[in-house]
């Protein structure tokens, strides 16, 4: 019997990565084995969407993987970035970790990005769910019971009331034309808190609203 890759897989805490660990589990070729997530030093929230570290471990301890975190100054020169990630990933070689994966869909120069980067050392790249049509794709997650609450929203492509709401299909049939139902172009971002890659339902309230820039933030109690 072939052996299984033994992979770690690149966790946000969104519906994306969260599908792309469900995708995975169901290969006979990859073994998730570990999940890694950067977090600002400042504060110990994920940089993309403030979402705190308590509530990315709550995930990780749902899905039954540890958690690899990646602390991260704020702001962070993309050299410090590049440094601090580049160890990481040499150490997950040394553990004898196979290859990296990642849930983008469609961004063609963040894809090249990450394999150049990868190209370096002995990992391999995996996308198990690059160029699904994100429509379908959204429409599969909703339907195998992925629950996930709105946490984050670019305020100059989304109207603020979608900020705090279920990813569901209402949820997307509210979406504006031009917003990908992924929002794999920075619309929104989500917070899975429970479906088949879970082993139990992680309980979040809405908490304080604040901004970031141009994104308009949950904090999740």
């Amino acid at each position: 019997m072939q052996q299984r890759l033994a992979v770690f897989l690149s966790w946000s805490g969104g519906k994306d990565s969260a599908w792309a660990l469900h995708e995975l589990r169901s290969s006979v070729q990859m073994d998730v084995v570990g999940l890694f997530t950067t977090f600002r030093e400042s504060d110990g929230r994920v940089s993309m969407h403030g979402v705190r570290r308590t509530l990315i471990e709550e995930q990780a301890h749902a899905a039954g993987l540890p958690l690899t975190a990646i602390e991260l100054p704020d702001p962070c020169p993309s050299e410090e970035y590049e440094a601090r990630m580049g160890a990481a990933m040499k150490a997950a070689e040394a553990e004898g970790i196979h290859g990296i994966a990642f849930a983008d869909l469609f961004l063609d120069d963040v894809r090249r990005y990450r394999e150049r980067k990868l190209a370096v050392t002995a990992l391999r790249p995996i996308f198990p769910l690059w160029k699904l049509p994100t429509w379908d794709l959204a429409q599969r997650m909703v339907g195998a019971g992925l629950r996930a609450r709105v946490v984050a929203v670019d305020r100059r492509r989304l109207d603020d009331s979608f900020l705090g709401r279920e990813f569901d299909r209402a949820f997307l049939a509210d979406l504006p034309e031009d917003v990908d139902p992924c929002g794999e172009n920075g619309e929104f971002h989500t917070f899975v808190y429970g479906g088949p890659m879970l082993d139990r339902e992680i309980h979040v309230s809405n908490g304080e609203i604040r901004t970031e820039g141009d994104l308009l933030l949950l904090d999740l109690n």
